[in-house]
């Protein structure tokens, strides 16, 4: 087919299944939410289900044909810009995913926490919990009945300080997999793919230690007012970006094994690369938003404490 040439796929199932499959996610998910906040059964788990089979079909199925018309030749010059473009706008769209998540808390331990302790305009909220003091991050919530708070925070120069090693790791490593991949040396590139498979697993468990600990050890849980709500969020929602990102890394071995890409053509690799870098990037942002300056946050505030306390003479 001539480079200049764009090609039309033929009509296809995949986008109303596609459509089908994120309808289920929607409504088993609200119809679940809603059947816990009541407490009551619900046929929401079901539907939710449902959905991520009929979305896991469909996401096995779209990208199996892609792979088989790449491999008939089918496309062209054109359609590799579509895909590049279509790549970089998911990636965008990724980034202002996490810009919302940092820029909530933001927003909480600059206005909102301080607003409830007193400070700022809208301070007259501190009628509402008399007494209490804010301080991020918010260990001590305004209702420790309902919200007991966490313990402690998780310190960021152990399991959090590993995994930032782990993942700058699997960002050379995979960049070194695509060095080899365009000098069309095979061995190099299955193994350093499959060394970024490994850190990215190793990456993963120690996250599962780190959220077992702050469960079991330190009172950091969901339930454990926002300062819990917002560690979770950030870190849950990336810790799911890595698992899917390893699974495309591991779909891109096994490809690799059955000699698929060439130095030249090599897109699917590529976006692969690109994806993982950019998750790479935003744990470093949430290595240094999340569990450092929480930590300086509270040091600082034990320190303060500890000042105002003066031993008797």
């Amino acid at each position: 087919m001539s480079g200049s040439t764009y090609y039309v796929p033929e009509q296809s199932k995949w986008p109303i299944l596609a459509s089908i499959a994120l309808g289920l996610l929607a409504y088993g998910a609200a119809m679940t939410l809603t059947s816990m906040s009541a407490d009551r059964d619900s046929v929401g788990p079901w539907i939710l289900g449902a959905g991520f089979l009929v979305l896991f079909y469909v996401i096995f199925g779209w990208f199996k044909d892609q792979i088989q018309e790449e491999a008939q030749g089918l496309h062209s010059d054109q359609l590799d810009r579509s895909y590049r473009q279509g790549m970089l706008w998911f990636i965008f769209s990724e980034v202002m995913f996490f810009a919302a998540c940092l820029g909530a808390l933001f927003y909480v331990g600059t206005f909102s926490v301080p607003g409830i302790g007193g400070e700022g305009a809208k301070g007259v909220t501190n009628m509402l919990w008399e007494g209490f003091t804010a301080s991020w991050p918010l260990l001590q919530t305004p209702d420790m009945k309902q919200f007991p708070g966490a313990q402690n925070i998780i310190d960021p120069w152990h399991l959090p300080l590993l995994n930032t090693v782990l993942l700058i790791t699997s960002s050379v490593t995979v960049t070194f997999a695509h060095h080899a991949l365009k000098e069309n040396k095979r061995r190099a590139l299955e193994a350093w793919l499959a060394a970024t498979i490994v850190l990215a697993v190793i990456f993963l468990y120690f996250q599962a230690v780190e959220y077992h600990e702050a469960y079991t050890e330190l009172g950091l849980t969901l339930e454990a007012g926002i300062y819990g709500a917002t560690f979770f969020m950030l870190t849950g929602f990336h810790g799911f970006h890595v698992m899917l990102g390893t699974t495309m890394l591991f779909v891109m071995l096994l490809r690799c094994f059955d000699g698929a890409f060439s130095p030249e053509k090599h897109f699917a690799f590529e976006a692969v690369a690109w994806y993982w870098h950019f998750l790479d990037v935003v744990w470093v942002g949430l290595f240094i938003f999340v569990y450092i300056l929480s930590h300086q946050y509270h040091a600082a505030r034990v320190s303060r404490l500890r000042s105002r306390i003066r031993p008797r003479q």
